[in-house]
Order: C-alpha cells, then sequence, then structure tokens
C-alpha cells in the first residue's frame, strides 16, 4: 500500500489516500449519492411490479475529485494538481517530456501573508521580569494604601481621645 494525494474537482489537494503500490495515473471518485429516507407522510407511490430493472433510468454520478498517482512535490504552500496538463500529456506525444502537474495554489500576497514574519515573542525569562515589575508596582501600591488607613486610623483614635 502507499499513500497517494486526493485532490477536489478544482485540483487543490485535499488528503492522502491509501491504494495499491501498482496504482498510478489519475483516477476519479464520486461522491456519496444522497440517501433516500423515507416520509411516513408523503402519499404513497404505486409500484409496479413487473417492470425489468434494465428500463430504470441510470443515475450518473457526480464526480468529488481525483486520486492522482503522482506524488506532491515539497516546497509547495497549497498544492494544486493542474488537470488540463495531465489530460494535455496523456493526449501528446509519449515521446515529450513529463510536465510539472503540480503548481501552487495559493496567490504571491497569500504567501507573502504567510511568510511574513511574526513579532518576536518574549523569552519566558522576559515574561517573568515582567510579570516581576507588575507585581512588584502592586505591592508597592498596597503598601501605600496600608499606610495612608493606618494614618487615618491614628488620626481618629486620636480624636477619641482628646
Amino acid at each position: 500500500m502507499k499513500a497517494v494525494p486526493k485532490v477536489n474537482i478544482y485540483g487543490l489537494y485535499l488528503e492522502d489516500e491509501l491504494v495499491d503500490d501498482a496504482f498510478a495515473g489519475v483516477v476519479p471518485f464520486y461522491a456519496d449519492p444522497e440517501p433516500v429516507v423515507f416520509d411516513p407522510e408523503a402519499p404513497e407511490q404505486p409500484v409496479e411490479p413487473d417492470v425489468p430493472e434494465d428500463d430504470e433510468e441510470e443515475v450518473e454520478r457526480e464526480i468529488a475529485g481525483y486520486i492522482v498517482g503522482v506524488p506532491v512535490p515539497a516546497g509547495l504552500f497549497r498544492p494544486r494538481f493542474d488537470l488540463a496538463a495531465w489530460e494535455a500529456y496523456q493526449d501528446a506525444d509519449p515521446q515529450e517530456s513529463f510536465p510539472e502537474l503540480w503548481i501552487e495554489g495559493l496567490s504571491q500576497e497569500e504567501i507573502d501573508e504567510l511568510t511574513k514574519p511574526q513579532p518576536e515573542e518574549p523569552s519566558d525569562l522576559e515574561k517573568l521580569k515582567q510579570e516581576n515589575i507588575l507585581l512588584k508596582a502592586q505591592n508597592a501600591a498596597l503598601t501605600e494604601r496600608a499606610d495612608f488607613i493606618e494614618d487615618v486610623i491614628a488620626e481618629m483614635a486620636a480624636q477619641v481621645y482628646q
């Protein structure tokens, strides 16, 4: 077994799919059909018992994407398989060189946004220093309040005992 890319109908990479080691090429996969739900309030449809199965309409299944036997090259931010290039390669002369089938799915602006340098986060030591400074300031403010309250109480006691 090997893992190969699975892409949506636009060629954008979705996930890896496990396939047989001999798998090669590009194969479509289909959307799951919607389940039939029994509705007891719906009017009953007459059943025709003598209708042969060959006369039933065949429902065309909708392609949901493709399983791709071409590996994704490293370095792509959002890999996109070029389905048109693959089809052109299938119709071309076998002597032609293998085309570049995986391309970047993001614009240069989107890549620049993803790769721009992030503001450097302070180290754990710097965070502790900042927290220590804050705690010292809070302690000083509490001490100042306690001293003020102590002075007020002393003044009140002096007035009472006079």
